[in-house]
């Protein structure tokens, strides 16, 4: 059924005009505690009696979960950045302003939204967050099981990757079900992996990454590739001829077929800014944008490196929004609470002007 929208109790906890922001981010308060409830599948114990039906069970066991509520772990701190200019991408005199901010959550999976906003998905809360043009946050879906990555087609179907036990992607809008949970003929928690992100076409099927890289086609049936890669972003080239996958150092780039399925795997590009790769997204030039923990890295359409935007802290997920589409959001990692210590899990919006313009027909 579909979820619906419904105010936030304490998610407004550092909204800002974007038009207004300032550079840097004011201390957050942490979630209730009552609001913290996610687990990664391979992370929760009811995972053991479900691998037990496995026809290969995995060996590797239950990756120990997080503490509950707020972590305590320190974060690295707030970095002082300098743009170094980008030819046709940002102007060296470009800076990063502080968006929105939550203590308890690592948030994922960024996309933009028609109004010139954000999405994004918050794991320990299981919820997603839409923010408005002015930064004004409030909560779209609830109870979406750890839900990790977003991805919205160019025919506006919104779907998500959900990490709790019975790992899946779900349709969100515009009817909320189960869109593919079974590969080979078992649940996807036999993988024992992460499922991590997506990107969905236009032809009614999704891509996203779990160890592999894997396509369910509108029917929700399951393909695997990219069995040798360490997969995590991955993004659509503006005609969807191509995929591309980050792959630790590098990405990775498939031919699609007219049916959906994948073809020449080869290398497209490395990243030599260092770190490695996690969310993607695309220009309107074709350029893509990697994810990393020194910044989000820049490669032509041709593959060739372009460039770093350094960021404020180690990012996670990017995207285009705004007005004109011409301003780059990141999601990144780490946040000072109320006693000025810096704390590792908290996710944090930043918004940087940009030459570059994101590509218009599509979320991401």
């Amino acid at each position: 059924m579909k979820s619906k929208p419904f105010l936030p109790i304490a998610l407004l906890l550092g909204a800002s005009s974007l038009a207004l922001a300032q550079k840097q981010a004011p201390p957050a308060d942490p979630l209730p505690a009552d609001a913290l409830h996610a687990m990664q599948s391979n992370q929760d114990p009811k995972e053991t009696a479900i691998w037990k039906t496995c026809k290969n069970p995995p060996t590797t066991g239950l990756r120990p979960p997080g503490p509950p509520g707020p972590a305590n772990a320190p974060a690295p701190p707030v970095r002082d950045v300098k743009i170094t200019a980008i030819p046709g991408v940002i102007a060296a005199d470009a800076q990063w302003n502080f968006v929105w901010q939550q203590l308890g959550n690592n948030g994922d999976g960024i996309i933009g939204t028609p109004g010139g906003g954000l999405m994004l998905a918050l794991n320990d809360s299981s919820a997603v967050v839409k923010l408005d043009k002015n930064g004004k946050a409030s909560i779209a879906y609830k109870d979406t099981n750890t839900g990790g990555a977003l991805s919205m087609s160019t025919k506006g179907v919104l779907f998500i990757v959900e990490r709790g036990v019975n790992p899946n992607v779900t349709e969100l809008a515009p009817a909320r079900k189960t869109f593919a949970d079974t590969f080979d003929g078992e649940p996807l928690d036999c993988l024992n992996q992460v499922i991590n992100d997506l990107a969905a076409d236009s032809k009614g099927g999704v891509y996203f990454t779990m160890g592999a890289l894997f396509y369910a086609n509108p029917k929700g049936e399951i393909t695997k590739y990219g069995a040798d890669l360490h997969t995590n972003g991955i993004i659509l080239s503006l005609d969807e001829k191509t995929i591309y996958i980050t792959d630790n150092k590098r990405v990775v780039a498939f031919d699609i077929q007219p049916d959906g399925s994948l073809t020449n795997e080869r290398p497209f590009g490395n990243l030599e800014g260092g770190g490695y790769g996690d969310g993607t997204t695309i220009d309107s030039e074709g350029r893509l944008y990697v994810t990393t923990g020194p910044g989000v890295q820049v490669l032509g359409p041709d593959g060739k490196y372009l460039g770093l935007i350094p960021t404020p802290r180690p990012v996670i997920s990017a995207a285009f929004s705004g007005k004109y589409k011409k301003t780059l959001y990141i999601l990144a990692r780490g946040a000072k609470d109320q006693s000025g210590a810096e704390v590792a899990n908290a996710a944090q919006v930043y918004a940087i002007e940009m030459i570059s313009q994101g590509f218009k027909k599509r979320a991401k």
